[in-house]
């Protein structure tokens, strides 16, 4: 399913800020040496995740899901002063991609890439974190929520992509699989938190974003 009409996604892309360069570059080669490169944030969302980071000024940002890195660069162009993005990922096979785009725009001192289990690692974390970014396997969404929440900051924000799955989520909860399922679960769950503030946004294939009361 294309998430918008290619035209105006090409109408977006125009009058979005330009994608920087090394962003250009770890676009274009996710798209050759990796699959699915679909699951790639991209020029637009990107931009997006830079603007909400720069907004927010981040000094802790743990990103569960780092893929080939690309929203981590985005998210580290906004980092307040000798701020730091922890970022979490079960595939060791994309770890020299993601450290060489790292050092290429400058951000090995504000990213540190850690691989392994984030079910398993996040327990262990004892920073206080300003921003998470939920992006990594769907059937875990419910329990990345409930892990990091005592580690956000009061006034921190939560970002939880894909969470419009392809439109999956407007079909018929018993008849659809267990990724799209919790996908549902988070929605919900998120929307009835009164410990937060949230809006859902439709950008791409949807961003979740909540702001910790």
């Amino acid at each position: 399913m294309q998430f918008l009409d290619q035209n105006l996604d090409d109408y977006i892309v125009a009058h979005s800020e330009k994608e920087p360069d090394v962003l250009y570059q770890l676009n274009r080669q996710t798209h050759i040496k990796v699959l699915q490169p679909r699951m790639l944030s991209g020029h637009f969302q990107g931009r997006v995740l830079s603007m909400l980071s720069h907004m927010i000024q981040p000094k802790n940002v743990l990103e569960i899901g780092t893929y080939t890195g690309y929203s981590a660069l985005c998210f580290a162009e906004g980092l307040a002063e000798g701020g730091c993005i922890t970022t979490l990922d079960i595939n060791y096979e994309l770890e020299d991609m993601v450290q060489e785009f790292v050092e290429k725009a400058g951000m090995k001192n504000k990213i540190k890439a850690i691989i392994g289990d984030a079910m398993e690692i996040i327990p262990s974390l004892e920073e206080e974190y300003d921003l998470v970014f939920i992006d990594a396997d769907k059937g875990n969404y419910v329990n990345y929520y409930n892990l990091v929440f005592d580690k956000v900051k009061k006034g921190g924000y939560i970002i939880a992509d894909n969470v419009l799955w392809s439109g999956k989520v407007l079909e018929e909860y018993e008849k659809l699989d267990l990724d799209t399922r919790v996908i549902m679960d988070y929605n919900r769950m998120v929307q009835e938190d009164d410990r937060v503030q949230n809006v859902l946004f439709p950008i791409r294939d949807g961003l979740n974003i909540a702001r910790k009361l």
